[in-house]
């Protein structure tokens, strides 16, 4: 049972909590550590949120519909204390409120279902030759060049690629995608600036007056895409409007590739610090499938997600009001040794491994069983076609802290 405590949130130090630093991001596990033992629930004054980072906390408040990814659905912005959008930040916010990620049921149970079937792990399984095709043909790149950035050559082209072929995005176009993706995922992370506000906005702008004239010419040129599938679905009346569809594409292309890049980079950053483990794994690729849910684990690409109390109630000893944020750490939870045994070891053979990498609930990630399809086949060329490939030189972290992933990976491939 919750104690009852006073309605205002206190400011606490969260114990060298900086999403802004650069050694924190490098390395946050101390400090989640710290939280997790000392207070695990605990407010955090710069970005005025609650930090929650036990594992079974983070499980269940995911779950809890007294949250949501919005309160938008339920009431306005003065309703809920808090000022209305800027106006130069509309275009933004009407792409980004416009995708499944953004909305609560119904709407979110509405657009999930039209998309869902894309995903399903049959339809994905039948993706697999596919993904595996083009995997061995960025490591293709990667050998011919004897090595350079793992990121950039091998990263970032494989689910860029795989989202435009399930999307129906031509070939000469996708140069435009990972520049488009990068600049709105940058208004995820805490407290942007207006650089990166004016940056995200120009790219919801520009991806949408694409996006609005590839939604015409697929609807007079339908083909075999998701694009081609939701125009139906559109043309035939089955609730979907064009922003929802606009803002679906724009969604499944952010959410289908920037945390696979991230995850791709962190892992092998995470295998050239073990490696015992990266031994392990080239001397038995029957380990691949465990080896990606404890890379996933291991170094979270995705470390904090957040959510909108849509009442107030209380949990774990705070009282949580109407119109706060709490900031899940996702990172912290995958790290908890209350659920993981030896939580800092990197075990490639962990058969325990529940992580929450994907999220719980109703927000779990559709992409999810094709994240895995790709990461094994990425992962599995390497490993086939690079037996020796090895690490150039000590990577550095991006900015960013909650899509957490380095700045390059360079490597040779011996």
């Amino acid at each position: 049972m919750a104690q009852s405590v006073d309605l205002a949130p206190q400011s606490s130090p969260a114990f060298g909590f900086d999403p802004w630093s650069p050694a924190f991001v490098a390395h946050p596990y101390d400090v989640y550590a710290r939280l997790r033992e000392e207070a695990p629930i605990t407010w955090f004054e710069p970005t005025q949120q609650w930090l929650v980072s036990r594992y079974a906390d983070v499980n269940a408040l995911l779950r809890d519909r007294r949250l949501g990814r919005t309160y938008l659905h339920v009431g306005s912005h003065e309703d809920f204390g808090h000022p209305p959008d800027p106006p130069e930040l509309e275009p933004f916010w009407h792409v980004v409120r416009n995708g499944m990620l953004d909305r609560e049921p119904p709407d979110h149970t509405r657009l999930r279902r039209l998309v869902s079937k894309a995903f399903t792990p049959r339809r994905v399984e039948e993706l697999r030759p596919t993904v595996e095709r083009i995997a061995d043909r960025v490591v293709d790149d990667l050998l011919a060049a004897g090595g350079g950035d793992l990121i950039a050559i091998v990263a970032e082209p494989l689910p860029v690629t795989v989202i435009a072929e399930l999307l129906g995005i031509p070939e000469a176009d996708r140069h435009q995608l990972r520049p488009w993706s990068a600049d709105i995922c940058g208004m995820y992370e805490l407290n942007p600036s207006p650089d990166a506000a004016r940056k995200a906005v120009a790219a919801c702008e520009e991806f949408s007056a694409y996006l609005r004239d590839l939604v015409r010419y697929r609807r007079a040129n339908p083909s075999d895409d998701l694009i081609s599938d939701l125009v139906r679905v559109h043309d035939e009346g089955d609730r979907l409007t064009e922003d929802e569809l606009i803002g679906t594409c724009v969604l499944l292309l952010n959410a289908g590739h920037e945390a696979t890049v991230n995850a791709t980079g962190n892992g092998w950053w995470a295998l050239f610090r073990n490696p015992d483990q990266l031994a392990a794994l080239r001397a038995d690729h029957s380990l691949l499938p465990t080896a990606v849910e404890e890379l996933l684990r291991y170094d979270t690409p995705a470390q904090m997600f957040e959510r909108w109390v849509l009442e107030d109630f209380e949990w774990g000893g705070q009282r949580f009001t109407k119109g706060t944020e709490l900031a899940l750490l996702f990172g912290s939870a995958n790290r908890d040794p209350a659920v993981f045994r030896d939580p800092d070891r990197l075990d490639l053979a962990r058969a325990d491994n529940p992580h929450i990498t994907f999220g719980v609930g109703i927000h779990y990630c559709l992409g999810a069983p094709l994240a895995r399809v790709e990461l094994q086949a990425s992962f599995g060329a390497l490993l086939r076609r690079a037996p020796n490939l090895s690490l150039v030189r000590e990577p550095e972290w991006k900015p960013g802290y909650i899509m957490r992933g380095l700045k390059e990976l360079l490597v040779e491939v011996g």
